[in-house]
């Protein structure tokens, strides 16, 4: 069965014949080699839990050593000092757009659970944002946009998803494939005429075969959709502890449809953990002791920032997943000064612009990469020349004084199960003890448990008991109507089998995709 052919009734704005056929073209192309890609993934993996080490590839060192650049950023990304991310949710996205960042992230990955219609109406809400007609009526208030809003981008979802609602010769397409597909085909045209787009996230990318294939979609969609060569840009996530290996080689392969690289945090400590998760030694400590300031996070971080000044990208740093509470000035100021304090670093460094997860962090954003930047738009002449990081430093996983608590297995217990409650409630951007938790952290969390329990830091058993308590006080907390309609039973189920389970899951959101509508 066609794409073509599949639920267009569902949405006749959004699942047109038209956009669903360009889907299939997508899928019937390049779905093969993302089938490739993937098995190559698990071979990968294979050799790491044999104990290969990875190393810069002999293969491409010619693209690391030559003299060459990425295109210049289009206008409209000139000047990244701020960015906002959020889900594809209506009225998270118009206080995005107006929250004076220079750029928002709509995101159909980590932040949104993706349920069909989460992923329908998050491609009309996005066709709704690039024309600037979108607004929402409650009754509390109504949302519209400002005059000057930010910069929109989009992340779809990873090569390792698929969208199970829609299927080409009986398989279900390219996750990936399918929100690029219909992003694009709706409203690329419309972004050139506003001169603002199309621009693309790219997240878990692990090597510059992947990032190859995501260039042969812009190409043929700039092909089929008569769009300028080089029009489509995109930022590549170099979350994965793979990628930090090849970051030269993922900005050459995308060099006309560059926008730079991004420090994407969170995934990158799951992605260590998960990498190396048959290796010995001390397993990782408490996620709040796994700061930017580690070595192996410092090492990447400065890596990444050379990388892409070197070939004239811009390096753009981590998420501050904050949420300011209105009714604590005391939590606010404490965890605003730290925010600061990380700002202020990744501006030092040399980072070109910054993520934050919530309105009300933009402003402290701005002020510390505005006393850095002045009036320039970013710092991509500061080539870092003098940083200087090989496979030793990117692979040391030790962080000095750090400690496996309990208290730190308790909080990895409650936020995984609160949060896969939420995803499968169809919220996957959930605040959770004043921080945005999202996908990613519910994977470092639910990660770390799996190492704990395989390094003998825990037993099962005593894992078990810290479920039972921390359902307890969801329980409490949520009231006997909050609880049951929460998912919380159903969250737990999912959580002990990613947690306990002999093997590791690959990612939590496959074993929960199936449990959504």
């Amino acid at each position: 069965m066609s794409a073509a052919e599949v639920l267009a009734p569902a949405d006749e704005r959004v699942l047109t014949r038209d956009a669903l056929a360009f889907v299939e073209r997508l899928q019937r192309e390049l779905g093969p080699v993302r089938e490739e890609l993937l098995e190559r993934r698990a071979e990968r993996q294979a050799e790491l839990d044999a104990g290969a080490e990875p190393d810069f590839l002999e293969e491409t060192r010619a693209v690391r050593e030559g003299d060459w650049r990425v295109a210049p950023p289009p206008a409209a990304l000139l000047d990244r000092r701020v960015e906002i991310t959020g889900p594809v949710e209506r009225k998270m996205m118009i206080n995005a757009l107006n929250s004076g960042a220079r750029v928002f992230m709509a995101d159909f990955e980590d932040a949104t659970s993706p349920t069909w219609r989460n992923v329908v109406e998050g491609q009309a809400n996005l066709a709704d944002a690039v024309r600037g007609t979108i607004e929402l009526e409650t009754p509390q208030k109504r949302y519209t946009l400002a005059a000057e809003t930010a910069t929109l981008m989009v992340r779809p979802r990873g090569w390792h998803l698929v969208e199970r609602h829609v299927e080409v010769d009986g398989r279900p397409v390219s996750a990936s494939l399918f929100d690029f597909g219909l992003a694009v085909f709706h409203n690329a045209r419309e972004q050139l005429d506003r001169g603002a787009g199309p621009f693309f996230y790219l997240p878990k990318l692990e090597s510059h075969r992947e990032a190859r294939l995501w260039r042969r979609a812009f190409e043929l969609a700039e092909e089929e959709l008569e769009l300028p060569r080089g029009s489509i840009r995109a930022t590549v996530l170099i979350e994965t502890i793979l990628a930090a290996f090849e970051m030269d080689e993922i900005l050459y392969e995308l060099r006309d449809h560059s926008a730079g690289l991004n420090a994407g945090r969170w995934d990158y400590i799951f992605s260590a953990i998960k990498k190396f998760r048959l290796r010995g030694g001390e397993p990782l400590p408490d996620r709040g002791q796994v700061t930017m300031t580690v070595p192996f996070m410092r090492a990447y971080t400065e890596l990444l920032v050379a990388t892409c000044h070197r070939r004239g990208a811009h390096a753009i740093g981590g998420m501050a997943a904050f949420i300011p509470s209105r009714r604590d000035p005391a939590v606010n100021a404490t965890a605003l000064a730290r925010v600061r304090e990380d700002k202020v670093r990744e501006a030092s460094d040399g980072f070109d612009g910054t993520w934050v997860a919530h309105p009300d962090l933009v402003p402290v954003a701005r002020e510390v990469f505005d006393d850095v930047l002045g009036t320039r738009p970013n710092q991509v002449e500061w080539r870092r020349d003098d940083v200087s990081v090989g496979p030793a430093a990117l692979l040391d996983l030790r962080v000095p004084g750090g400690r496996v608590t309990e208290a730190g297995l308790s909080q990895n217990v409650g936020v995984g199960i609160e949060y896969i409650a939420s995803w499968l409630r169809g919220t996957g951007a959930a605040a959770i003890g004043n921080l945005m938790e999202d996908a990613a952290t519910a994977e470092i969390s639910r990660s770390q448990v799996w190492q704990w329990v395989r390094a003998g830091r825990f037993t099962r058993e005593h894992v078990r008991e810290v479920v039972d308590g921390e359902l307890e006080r969801i329980a409490v907390a949520a009231g006997e109507d909050g609880f049951a309609a929460g998912r919380f039973e159903e969250a737990r189920e999912l959580f002990e089998q990613v947690t306990l389970a002999g093997e590791f899951v690959e990612f939590l959101t496959l074993p929960a995709y199936e449990r959504l509508d």
